[in-house]
């Protein structure tokens, strides 16, 4: 009976340390949307989190270290939630584009707090080598599909000339624009108008695969 317990006891405080730190993690998305990155303190964390300062500092040892490992869930994150859209999607390079695009819009990637932590951190980038690597690294990736899913459009459709990489960057920084929007004026654009306006561009870009939307 000793030897089962001994069997289980490891993996319950393994699930208990990771629950408690993505509570944690949680609780400083909370934070930094409200507060931003500056404003934000261990003590408030703690308190939005209902956990004690100890514990924090158990788990992440430093505040630095606790922004951190906050920004590499958001990436891990967002990654996890296209390259998913992905594996479910069809077949074509039109049909795991669109997926893509949705993904960018999903109630869980485009959560206004969370749009709300990627520009702080993105602020911040520029004197912090850490945020700037993590932030750079994601974009990297994103572009990287669809710039192949782009060439794989052009080569069907015959476009001779196309820039795929150009058109896959416009693309992000269309998609940045649009959470922008959404995060400075939220009464004037929803997260289905602006998904609605990648598919527009689309539509231009590549008329014999997308149609413009109603």
């Amino acid at each position: 009976m000793a030897k089962a317990e001994l069997k289980v006891t490891p993996n319950s405080r393994t699930i208990a340390k990771k629950r408690r730190r993505e509570q944690l993690i949680k609780a400083t998305i909370n934070c930094i949307a409200k507060r931003g990155i500056a404003g934000t303190t261990m003590v408030d964390v703690t308190q939005d989190a209902g956990l004690s300062l100890g514990i924090v500092n158990l788990h992440f040892q430093s505040k630095k270290k606790l922004f951190e490992e906050t920004l590499l869930y958001l990436s891990d994150e967002y990654e996890a939630s296209w390259a998913n859209a992905l594996k479910n999607a069809g077949d074509t390079p039109a049909e795991k584009l669109t997926a893509m695009v949705k993904s960018d819009f999903s109630s869980k990637v485009c959560e206004r707090k969370k749009v709300a932590v990627w520009f702080a951190f993105w602020g911040e980038a520029k004197s912090r080598p850490t945020y700037l690597h993590t932030c750079a690294q994601n974009d990297k990736k994103n572009i990287s599909v669809v710039e192949k899913l782009c060439k794989e459009l052009a080569k069907e459709a015959n476009y001779t000339d196309f820039r795929s990489k150009a058109f896959a960057i416009s693309l992000a920084a269309l998609t940045n624009g649009l959470w922008l929007d959404l995060l400075m004026t939220p009464n004037e654009i929803n997260r289905n108008e602006a998904c609605n306006i990648c598919f527009d561009y689309l539509a231009v870009v590549f008329p014999d695969h997308f149609k413009r939307e109603n």
